[in-house]
């Protein structure tokens, strides 16, 4: 197979795009991110590294007054054995960054105290605090390691940290440290996050101090029940297997627990009923608040926990005959106590405080990023445009106001009346990330790299359904010159877009149309930010109706736009995107003809309790769901005249602990026993992540290559 170059400007020395992508983790690097505003408005605490192909992250702290920058922690300079050691990461820590998908190294999170005066961070498993005032040193905790999690209390004098599955309470001042509550079987944990919460929930943290700071709610994990699996390194036999507990679909959950655990040393365990996971947990001056749901998550239970007793009492509950959402930043209070959260009515999802929605059905709400005092700053799309996603403002007096672009992509923060908004476009390159305060504006500085490649996008909404759908041609294509074969560059699933309004979504696009493909993107039915019925259609069926909609937006785009060869169709995607791209071609092979299928989910009954059980019920409750969305029957089927078989390349991580590599090798063993040829290509010592350059640009030109070849293109 014959690898070849890209169009000019590209070229396959070490500074073409496939490179400079890999090596600045897809211009990332460099940029601000990890935002927190102390609450008096001072001064805006931020990670940052040194340069667009620098992995190692910075903490800096930016003066709002003045404007100034300062650097406050350079992990090159508290790395042990010098700037050239390695990271030495515990295995909860590699666990963490996995479910995160953090690709970069040094000090890539970070916990403050209430004032935001202090915060504590781990490099290489050791502890460290630092105060977060221009000229600060970091001072390590004097505590053994690998610590994991350290998390200041809200007065700033003790860090708590898990080491060992166990949860520490470190006194600063004395440097005396407690051990609140230690393992008490072979597969506990104290004060993490089980797979599950981190993987789906986005819950990667298992402790939350009191406001008093004299005790702590904290989850215990007991993964005893969870199944083990074997993931094995074949490239290096001597080594052995990686045990994991991977609860997949229908199998058993970890037993998550809440408890109480005193400074004292009491101990006292919350009764949070019958529900299964445990979502979120909020402990602020108002309240302490457990959000909790049952396995099959048609319902969404907010309890109030009597911090004394233990006991809870039911607050409010969201309940659907498909599935509750859980929305990111909420539950939250006003600071009279008034509570904020969201709710799906009218088919949109709507900021409700005080039991009163305060927005329309004009907005679908995202998540809340921030309350300050009594505003709240949140996200949300404008009906009918959900490419878009703004910042926006409520207060009783004001009610509600866009505070960011209304076109793009942004994110923010609001505390102590300064206002951080990142925004993306498709007019600038990365993020712009912007600070205002009172009578004064400060755009944080950003080292990423210029891509040196410029997306030409066309979005349009397509078909009956309005899909969202982009399309990208060749920026050397002269409209009307020839047909261009096409590549549909989907994500497909549920919760997540591709048609976004940010340049950065289309980068990998753009170099793939450079190489002289028409790119159709679409976003189909179970994408996010188009009311809950648009997301609900794939309640039962997750093959189907993502399927239906990728070929219509192809029929749609070249409908749209002139020069789209439907007779040459091929199809790439990575997980979600992965499992569509095999569909496509063993289901729609009359529409679809060659594909590239990346850590593709084959089985849904080999993927995760909470993700598939949302969607597809239990195999055993709903067995038809799953019939209808694998695609290892499919497989299994010999091709015939009518319904060939295409070129398929299957792509796989052997290290993949989220989709594991059995997906892709049971696939292809369905495929060889009927007789199907297609490709494997095993990525030894890769996870669900490629961070790695050599193998994320190669992945990218190979790709390329084998659909060139399968499309007959020249």
């Amino acid at each position: 197979m014959t690898v070849e170059n890209p169009v000019p400007p590209e070229s396959r020395v070490n500074d073409s795009f496939p490179r400079r992508q890999a090596a600045t983790r897809r211009f990332t690097l460099g940029a601000p991110r990890g935002v927190a505003i102390s609450p008096d408005g001072a001064r805006v605490v931020f990670l940052r590294s040194r340069g667009g192909d620098d992995p190692v992250t910075c903490l800096w702290v930016l003066d709002v007054a003045s404007g100034e920058e300062h650097l406050l922690v350079d992990p090159l300079a508290l790395r042990a054995g010098g700037e050239d050691a390695a990271e030495d990461l515990p295995p909860e820590e590699r666990a963490r960054r996995e479910r995160v998908r953090e690709q970069s190294g040094g000090v890539v999170d970070y916990a403050t105290d209430r004032e935001v005066a202090t915060a504590a961070f781990v490099l290489s498993g050791r502890a460290f605090t630092v105060g977060l005032t221009p000229g600060s040193t970091p001072v390590p905790l004097p505590v053994e390691g690998p610590v994991v999690d350290p998390r200041p209390d809200p007065s700033g004098t003790r860090v708590a940290f898990v080491r060992a599955g166990a949860l520490h309470v470190c006194t600063l001042a004395s440097g005396e440290t407690t051990t609140l509550a230690s393992p008490d079987g072979d597969h506990v944990t104290w004060g993490l996050a089980d797979f599950v919460a981190a993987e789906e929930m986005n819950r990667y943290r298992g402790y939350w101090w009191a406001p008093d700071g004299g005790s702590l709610a904290v989850a215990r994990v007991d993964d005893a029940p969870v199944t083990r699996w074997h993931i094995a390194d074949p490239a290096n036999p001597d080594r052995d297997p990686a045990v994991v507990g991977y609860p997949a679909a229908g199998t058993a959950n970890a037993a998550v627990t809440l408890h109480l655990l005193g400074l004292d040393g009491s101990r006292t365990d919350v009764d949070l009923g019958a529900d299964e996971y445990l979502a979120a947990v909020t402990w602020d001056r108002h309240a302490l608040l457990a959000t909790t749901s049952p396995r099959d998550q048609k319902r969404v239970t907010l309890r109030a926990v009597d911090p004394a007793s233990g006991t809870s009492v039911e607050v409010h509950s969201e309940v659907d005959d498909a599935w509750v959402d859980l929305v990111p930043g909420v539950p939250a209070h006003l600071s009279g106590g008034a509570l904020v959260r969201c709710a799906d009515a009218d088919d949109a999802r709507r900021l409700v405080v005080d039991g009163e929605a305060v927005t329309g059905t004009d907005l679908q709400v995202r998540g809340v990023a921030d309350v300050d005092g009594d505003t709240v700053l949140f996200t949300a799309s404008r009906a009918g445009v959900p490419t878009s996603t703004a910042l926006f403002v409520w207060s009783r007096e004001a009610g509600v106001s866009v505070v960011s672009a209304a076109r793009g992509v942004a994110s923010g923060r609001l505390a102590g009346g300064v206002l951080v908004v990142a925004q993306a476009s498709l007019d600038h390159d990365g993020t712009v990330t912007t600070v205002t305060g009172p009578g004064r504006s400060t755009t944080l500085r950003s080292f990423a790299e210029s891509p040196r490649l410029e997306p030409r996008v066309h979005v349009f909404a397509a078909g009956e359904r309005g899909l969202a759908t982009a399309v990208l041609l060749p920026r050397h294509h002269i409209p009307g010159s020839e047909p261009l074969p096409v590549l549909l560059d989907p994500y497909g699933g549920p919760h997540a877009q591709r048609v976004v309004d940010a340049r950065g979504a289309f980068l990998t696009s753009q170099w793939f149309a450079d190489q002289g493909f028409a790119v159709v993107v679409a976003d189909g039915r179970g994408t996010p930010g188009r009311g809950s019925a648009f997301e609900r259609a794939v309640h039962g069926d997750l093959a189907a109706p993502v399927l239906e909609d990728q070929v219509a937006a192809l029929a749609a785009a070249a409908a749209e736009v002139e020069d789209l060869d439907l007779s040459r169709v091929g199809i790439r995607g990575w997980s979600f995107g992965g499992y569509l791209a095999a569909l496509a071609v063993l289901r729609r092979p009359d529409a679809v003809h060659a594909a590239v299928a990346g850590a593709p989910v084959t089985d849904w009954a080999l993927y995760d309790t909470h993700y598939t059980e949302r969607y597809l019920g239990t195999p055993s409750s709903w067995p038809d769901a799953y019939s209808r969305s694998s695609i290892i029957d499919d497989a299994t089927v010999p091709a015939t005249a009518e319904a060939p078989m295409r070129p398929l390349m299957l792509i796989h991580g052997l290290a993949d602990d989220n989709v594991v590599a059995a997906h892709t090798l049971r696939l292809s063993s369905a495929l060889l026993a009927a007789g199907r040829p297609h490709q494997v290509l095993p990525l030894s010592g890769v996870t669900h992540m490629t961070p790695q350059e050599v193998v994320a640009e190669n992945l990218l030109r190979l790709q390329v290559a084998f659909l060139k070849e399968s499309l007959g293109v020249r």
